[in-house]
């Protein structure tokens, strides 16, 4: 049986949000249909999502034909709630059809660890099954990113703390947000205050395509205390039901 935790606060008594233990049994967050399907490029892609294609950004990150100059660490993509991971499968084929399967280096991390199987030639990728609010890398990344992900993640804000931290110089971070996904503990969204504080703190905010970014690794700190989660808010934008998060301001 799922624990929902009870949270006071000085604007009152507020039940019923979920911590991440409960919110990871969560048949919203659980979601087969996000990400299931999406391929590299295409209708329903990587590229049409995020507004461009990935692996042309991390080839042209590496050179023509591999002509860059040659690094003791690979280029690394970093893909945060890949679903079945099947763009990162397409990566690793083009990457080695190229000759450059050594030269970029492909990770994704997934609650649900319902993965496409690797086509067997070239470097798969490597990934993992595992709460993307606890998981750590063990090496920093060029590219980030995580598509409608966040939508169900409990504490977004705190992965978005977390992300900053993992990029490389110059390295790359994009996700899907919902800015109005993030609430305080009355209900209200956070609103422009938390999209200032999210730009002084380096991210840039499209509000028009619920998008964030940053380039490069910074501390990223966001002054809020996370409460916890609801995943009883209903569809959002997408079209599926999805998590909204809330905190206090300290």
């Amino acid at each position: 049986m799922r624990v929902r935790v009870r949270v006071l606060e000085e604007c009152g008594a507020m039940e019923g949000l979920l911590d991440d233990d409960a919110l990871e049994s969560s048949a919203v967050v659980a979601n087969s249909a996000m990400n299931r399907e999406r391929q590299l490029d295409g209708v329903n892609s990587y590229s049409r999502e995020l507004g461009f294609h990935p692996l042309d950004w991390l080839v042209a990150r590496v050179g023509p034909n591999g002509s860059g100059p040659p690094t003791d660490v690979p280029i690394g993509w970093l893909d945060l709630c890949c679903g079945s991971a099947r763009a990162l499968h397409q990566a690793a084929e083009r990457l080695h059809r190229a000759g450059l399967d050594h030269r970029v280096s492909l990770v994704g991390v997934d609650l649900v660890d319902y993965f496409d199987p690797p086509s067997g030639t070239g470097v798969p990728p490597q990934l993992v099954g595992a709460p993307v609010g606890t998981w750590t890398p063990t090496r920093r990344f060029d590219l980030i990113t995580c598509v409608h992900g966040l939508h169900y993640v409990g504490d977004k804000l705190g992965l978005l703390n977390r992300v900053a931290g993992w990029l490389a110089e110059d390295g790359r971070f994009i996700a899907d947000l919902d800015l109005r996904a993030v609430r305080l503990a009355d209900g209200r969204p956070a609103g422009r205050r938390l999209n200032a504080q999210l730009r002084t703190a380096g991210f840039t905010v499209d509000t028009r395509r619920r998008r964030i970014s940053r380039t490069g690794p910074g501390a990223g700190v966001l002054p809020y205390r996370y409460l916890g989660a609801d995943d009883r808010a209903g569809p959002n934008y997408t079209g599926q039901p999805a998590v909204s998060s809330y905190y206090t301001p300290e």
